[in-house]
């Protein structure tokens, strides 16, 4: 007998599952370098300031501030020139009130200089003397040493996924090599008789394998590892076999398709074979993908996704994506969206929450989101959209130029 469906919200049903998950943190040390995406393990503190030293940030000379005071275009304060600071080394030249020394972006200021007028305020004059043209105050157009980071400040958290900015900043700081949280592997199996690998040409009734590709895909964007165990039947024992195997090796299965009540419907079944609990949630109460299962077997986390590409690429969004993030630990999870206003009205049932896709097109002010309307078996519906606009469970549809928020694909 296929199980009934029993329909939860969303956000019920991944609080219920997600507080059942066993988190083991398995951790690794590797170039800093290729850690763009990764979660840091343990936080990160700096052993060194930030700029390391006084530095200018304009071409220009480097000055006593006071010196400079009340100086203008009509009056202008004189300065005899004392030198160039070389780039990349240390100034030997000391500064004395009424000098200046010539000084370039990133130069490193001479003792007793506090501030830099930028060149294009300034100009020659006789021999060895300038003209300056704008008065400015102590550390402007300056660096202080540590202004950045100070030493044994930390600088990145534990369970922090790390972007291009994190890279540049643990570089100058002379970091090369970091602890991370090794990435959970994903086993993705796909089930159904009618489907096929994507380089075998379909026969009449047969459907190329999507599934295994775009969760695949989001797998590896969400920071875990996706392994493929290929497409299986729509039979018991081949399917009970392979999820066994695939529990066995990973922190977490997909299964793609027999996740609708119906006399063929087999994956809640074989996941009540792979260990307790089982199967939590059998029907969640959102368009796309109401017939999703979540399970835990054995501490794993195990979810039937719908087979219709559209419907499994966003529950694996709401579901798949946010577990990938608690296997790793992730402190602070960042949502690219944007805000726009909605083109169309969009109908919605109450009581069920409702993703639609849409396209973002610029007009004055802002975005306009487009509803991208077709049905769950058409991935194009999704790869031609830019984002999701969820309907929260609570209204029943949305209006025309109403404000709403785009979770970007």
């Amino acid at each position: 007998m296929p199980e009934f469906l029993e329909l939860l919200a969303p956000d019920e049903a991944l609080r219920l599952w997600l507080g059942r998950l066993a988190q083991s943190i398995i951790t690794e040390t590797i170039p800093t370098e290729n850690a763009l995406g990764r979660v840091t393990a343990i936080p990160i503190t700096a052993g060194e300031p930030l700029p390391a030293f006084t530095r200018s940030t304009v071409d220009g000379y480097a000055v006593r501030a006071a010196d400079t005071y009340g100086a203008s275009d009509s009056l202008p304060a004189y300065f005899n020139l004392a030198g160039e600071i070389l780039m990349g080394s240390a100034p030997t030249l000391v500064l004395h009130p009424g000098e200046c020394a010539l000084v370039h972006t990133g130069g490193m200021l001479p003792q007793g200089a506090d501030a830099v007028v930028m060149l294009e305020h300034t100009q020659p004059a006789r021999l060895q003397e300038v003209e300056v043209l704008r008065a400015v105050a102590a550390d402007e157009n300056v660096l202080k040493i540590g202004e950045d980071v100070a030493a044994g400040e930390e600088v990145i958290p534990a369970g922090f996924c790390l972007r291009p900015a994190e890279i540049g900043g643990l570089m100058a700081l002379g970091i090369t090599q970091l602890t991370v949280i090794a990435r959970p592997r994903i086993g993705i199996l796909s089930s159904g008789d009618e489907v096929v690998p994507p380089d075998q040409e379909p026969a009449p009734g047969q459907v190329r394998d999507v599934n295994a590709y775009s969760i695949g895909a989001l797998v590896e964007t969400a920071g875990g590892v996706a392994v493929k165990y290929g497409i299986l039947p729509d039979e018991a024992t081949a399917l009970q076999k392979t999820a066994a195997h695939a529990l066995a090796e990973c922190d977490l299965v997909v299964i793609t398709a027999g996740s609708s009540a119906s006399a063929r419907d087999l994956t809640s079944q074989v996941i009540n074979t792979l260990g307790e609990p089982g199967v939590l949630v059998h029907g969640v109460n959102v368009r796309p993908g109401k017939p999703t299962i979540l399970a835990v077997c054995q501490g794993k986390g195990v979810v039937g996704l719908p087979g219709n590409p559209v419907s499994a690429l966003v529950i694996a969004m709401l579901f798949v994506q946010p577990a990938i993030e608690k296997l790793l630990g992730i402190q602070h999870v960042r949502r690219a969206a944007i805000p726009a206003r909605l083109a169309t009205n969009l109908p919605s049932q109450a009581g069920r929450e409702d993703w639609v896709a849409v396209r973002l097109v610029s007009e004055p002010g802002g975005s306009k989101a487009e509803p991208v309307f077709g049905k769950s078996n058409l991935i194009f519906t999704l790869a031609r959209a830019d984002g999701l606009v969820r309907v929260p469970p609570e209204a029943t549809g949305l209006s025309a130029g109403e404000p709403v928020e785009v979770i970007l694909l």
